[in-house]
C-alpha cells in the first residue's frame, strides 16, 4: 500500500470520530431543549408558587426583614429598621415578611416555600397590615405558636403590626416554658371575658370623636345654663321654706354675692371646655406611622420599571393569576393592536389594590401615577388579582377615548366567580377585543389627574370642637330647659310638702280667721315649731332688738316649755297646752319686736300685746273686754278679753259666740271629740293667759323652777 493510502485511512478515521462527536453534541442539545420544553409545560400552579416564593426569598437574601411597598399607608417601608430591631431580640435567626393580608391562602405554606428556596434555617414570620399572622421555626428552638397566641390575645385589635411583632419577639425571647405559660394565661383571660372579647381598643374612630364632640357641646351649654336657672330658682325656693327662716344656732341662710351665680356658670363652662380638651386628646385613629414620599412612590416606581421592559406587569409578591401562556398571548394582542391603524400602546398592571396602598385602592389614581412615571400616552389597564376587577384609563389615544371605556361590559370589568384566578387571562383577552373594536375618534381626551387622599388624613381625627359639637350646643341648651322644668316641678312638690308639714307663721291680721277652734295635735306641733323658729330668726336678724325685755321674756318662757330644744316640739311628750303656750308666747314676742322696730320709743307701745283673746288665744291680741257666753248651757256670761272678730260675734250673735271657744285634747294621745276639754280647764300654766302674757310667763317660770 502506498503511503498515501494509509494517510487516507487515518483521515477517514478522524473524520468518523468528528461525526460521532457532533452527533453526541446534537443529542445533548436536543435533550436540553426537551427539558426546557418540559419545564415550560409544567403545571401553572407549580410555576406560580416558584415565582412568588423565589421573589420573596431573593428579598430575604438581601435583608432578613422585608417590608412590602404595597402598604405605605399602614406599614411604610421606612419602618423596616424597627422590625429589624425587634427581630434581633428573639435570640434566633429571624426572617420577617410584611405582606398584604391576601398574599397567600396558606401563610405557613408560603413560609415553607420561601425557606426551601432561601435555604437558611431560622424563625420565619409573616406579618400583614394588622398583626403577626403566621410563624414557623425551621431547625431552631423558638416557641412560635405560643408567641403568636400571646401577641394575638394580649393586644387590642388596633395595636398595629409593629407592636404586634414586638410583643411576638419579646415572648419568643422568654423561652419555651414562659411563652407557654403566657399563652395559656392569655387564652384564659380571653375566655373569661364572656363572649371572647379583645382587650380594650387603643385608638378611637371617627364615630367616637363625633360622640365626644357631641357630648362636649351638650355639657358646655347644658350644665352652665342649668346652674343659672336652678341657682335662681333654688334661691327663691329656699326663701319660701320654713327651714330658711332659721333654727336655733344656725343663723341666717348663706347667700351668694351678687354676680356670683353667673361667675360660677362661666367658670364651669371654662372648666368643661378645658377638661374635655385635655381628656379627649386623641389625634389619630391608628398606630400607623406617617409614610415618606419614597414610601408612597416605591411600588409605582417598581411597576414603571417593569412596564418599560414588558407591557404586561404581574406583581411578583402576589399569587400569580396569569400563566406564561396567557401572558404571551396578551403581549401578542397588545403588539398587534399597537401596529394597527389608530392603535397605540397598552400597559397592563396586574397588581392588588387596597385602601392601605399609595392610591388608597383607587385604580384611576394608580393608573395616573404609572402614566406620569412612564411618560407615554396609551391605555393603562389595572387588573386586581384579589377581587378580579379590571379598570382602564386612556391617555390621549384617539382609538380608545375614555367615554368608550365607560361601556365596558360588566362581565369583563367585574368577576363574581369563585375561581382563584378570577379568569383574568380570558377577561383581559376580552378587554383587548373590546379595545380593538372601539369606535374611532379624532379628539383624543386626556383625563384629569386624580389624587389620593393625604396619608395623614386617613387616620387623623377631626378637632374636638367641630362637627357634631355645634348641634351639641343646641341640644345641651334644650336639655337644660327640660331638666330644669323637671327639677323645678320636683322642688315645687317638695316645698309644698315641707310647708304643709312646717307652715310659715301666719300674719297677725289673719290669725282670728285662720286659727281653728278645735286644733289637732299635728296642727299645734307644726304651728308651734314654725312660730318659735320665726321668733328665733327675728332675734338673729335684729341684734339691736334682742335685748327687748318683753320679746326676750316670751322667748325664754317658750324655750323653758321645750327644755331649750325646738326639735322637742315634734315629740308626743309635749302636752297640747304647752304647744298652745309656745304659739302664744312666740307671737307675742314677735309683736313686741315689731312694735319696737316701728317706734322710736320702745316703751310707748310695750303693752300692745298684753292680753290674748279669752275665747281662743290663737286668735291673737284682744281689743277689749266683753261679756260673752262661754257655754251653750245656761245664760251665764263671763267678762273676757276678746279679739275684734269675737267681739263682733258677741254683739251681733251672742248665742253663737261660745262656738268660738277653743278646746284641746286632754292628753297628747287624745284624738276624738269626746277627749277634748276647754283650754282654760287644762292643768298647767296655760289658763293664766286670760290674765295676760306676763301672768303666763310667770306661771311657766314657776313651773320650771318647781321641776
Amino acid at each position: 500500500m502506498r503511503p498515501g493510502g494509509m494517510r487516507g485511512v487515518r483521515v477517514a478515521a478522524v473524520a468518523g470520530g468528528g461525526i460521532r462527536r457532533r452527533s453526541a453534541f446534537a443529542c445533548s442539545l436536543l435533550l436540553f431543549f426537551c427539558f426546557c420544553a418540559l419545564w415550560t409545560a409544567a403545571p401553572a400552579g407549580a410555576a406560580d408558587d416558584t415565582t412568588q416564593a423565589a421573589h420573596l426569598a431573593d428579598r430575604l437574601r438581601d435583608n432578613p426583614v422585608y417590608v412590602t411597598d404595597q402598604l405605605p399607608r399602614e406599614v411604610p417601608r421606612s419602618t423596616a429598621p424597627d422590625f429589624a430591631r425587634a427581630a434581633e431580640r428573639t435570640g434566633v435567626p429571624t426572617y420577617v415578611l410584611v405582606l398584604p393580608g391576601h398574599s397567600a391562602d396558606d401563610g405557613e405554606a408560603l413560609l415553607g416555600a420561601v425557606h426551601d428556596r432561601l435555604g437558611r434555617d431560622g424563625l420565619y414570620v409573616l406579618v400583614d397590615y394588622l398583626e403577626v399572622t403566621d410563624a414557623v421555626a425551621f431547625e431552631v428552638k423558638a416557641p412560635a405558636e405560643d408567641a403568636l397566641t400571646a401577641a394575638s390575645y394580649e393586644l387590642p385589635y388596633d395595636a398595629g403590626p409593629l407592636r404586634s411583632f414586638e410583643r411576638f419577639a419579646d415572648v419568643v425571647a422568654q423561652g419555651s416554658e414562659k411563652a407557654a405559660s403566657r399563652a395559656e394565661a392569655a387564652r384564659e383571660r380571653f375566655s373569661d371575658s364572656g363572649a371572647g372579647e379583645d382587650p380594650e381598643a387603643q385608638f378611637i374612630g371617627p364615630t367616637d370623636r363625633e360622640n365626644q364632640a357631641f357630648l362636649t357641646g351638650i355639657a358646655l351649654t347644658g350644665i352652665p345654663l342649668l346652674i343659672l336657672l336652678l341657682g335662681s330658682f333654688v334661691r327663691r325656693w329656699r326663701r319660701r321654706l320654713p327651714s330658711a327662716r332659721g333654727n336655733p344656732g344656725s343663723g341666717t341662710p348663706s347667700r351668694l354675692p351678687r354676680g356670683a351665680l353667673p361667675g360660677i356658670a362661666l367658670l364651669t363652662a371654662v372648666t368643661i371646655a378645658l377638661g374635655a380638651w385635655l381628656t379627649f386628646d386623641q389625634t389619630t385613629s391608628s398606630a400607623a406611622q406617617a409614610p415618606t414620599a419614597a414610601d408612597l412612590s416605591a411600588r409605582v416606581d417598581r411597576v414603571v420599571k417593569g412596564l418599560k421592559q414588558d407591557p404586561v406587569y404581574t406583581d411578583p409578591e402576589s399569587q400569580q393569576v396569569l400563566d406564561a401562556g396567557q401572558r404571551a398571548r396578551l403581549r401578542d394582542r397588545i403588539s398587534e393592536f399597537g401596529r394597527s391603524e389608530g392603535g397605540g400602546p397598552v400597559f397592563v398592571s396586574v397588581v392588588p389594590l387596597m385602601t392601605e396602598d399609595e392610591s388608597a385602592g383607587n385604580a384611576d389614581v394608580f393608573a395616573s401615577a404609572v402614566h406620569a412615571g412612564l411618560g407615554r400616552d396609551g391605555v393603562y389597564v389595572v387588573a386586581d388579582p384579589l377581587d378580579g376587577d379590571i379598570n382602564a384609563v386612556s391617555y390621549s389615544l384617539p382609538r380608545v377615548p375614555n367615554r368608550s371605556l365607560f361601556d365596558l361590559p360588566d362581565s369583563v370589568q367585574y368577576d363574581d366567580s369563585e375561581a382563584r384566578d378570577h379568569q383574568l387571562g380570558d377577561r383581559l383577552g376580552q378587554f383587548m377585543t373590546f379595545v380593538e373594536k372601539a369606535p374611532r375618534t379624532d379628539e383624543p381626551d386626556h383625563p384629569a389627574t386624580d389624587r389620593a387622599p393625604e396619608p395623614v388624613d386617613d387616620h387623623a381625627l377631626a378637632p374636638l370642637f367641630s362637627g357634631d359639637f355645634w348641634p351639641g350646643l343646641i341640644v345641651g341648651a334644650f336639655a337644660a330647659l327640660v331638666v330644669f322644668a323637671l327639677l323645678a316641678g320636683v322642688l315645687a312638690i317638695v316645698g309644698t310638702v315641707l310647708r304643709r308639714r312646717n307652715p310659715a307663721p301666719l300674719p297677725s291680721g289673719a290669725l282670728p280667721f285662720e286659727a281653728p277652734t278645735d286644733p289637732s295635735l299635728t296642727y299645734l306641733r307644726r304651728t308651734a315649731r314654725s312660730e318659735l323658729l320665726e321668733l328665733q330668726r327675728e332675734f338673729t336678724e335684729n341684734p339691736d332688738q334682742a335685748a327687748h325685755i318683753r320679746a326676750w321674756d316670751c322667748f325664754d318662757a317658750a324655750m323653758l316649755l321645750v327644755d331649750g330644744d325646738v326639735d322637742a316640739l315634734a315629740d308626743d311628750a309635749v302636752e297640747p297646752a304647752s304647744l298652745v303656750s309656745v304659739i302664744v308666747l312666740s307671737r307675742a314676742g314677735r309683736a313686741a319686736l315689731s312694735t319696737d322696730s316701728d317706734s322710736d320709743d320702745s316703751n310707748s307701745n310695750s303693752n300692745t300685746y298684753n292680753l290674748c283673746c279669752g275665747l281662743n288665744p290663737l286668735h291673737g291680741p284682744a281689743v277689749s273686754r266683753h261679756h260673752v257666753r262661754i257655754s251653750a248651757e245656761g245664760r251665764r256670761r263671763s267678762l273676757l278679753p276678746v279679739c275684734q272678730m269675737c267681739r263682733e260675734t258677741a254683739i251681733v250673735e251672742p248665742d253663737t259666740v261660745h262656738t268660738l271657744r277653743m278646746t284641746l285634747p286632754r292628753t297628747a294621745a287624745g284624738t276624738g271629740r269626746g277627749d277634748r276639754v276647754p283650754y282654760e280647764e287644762v292643768t298647767g300654766p296655760l289658763p293664766a293667759v286670760r290674765d295676760g302674757i306676763p301672768q303666763l310667763i310667770n306661771q311657766i317660770r314657776e313651773s320650771a323652777s318647781v321641776r
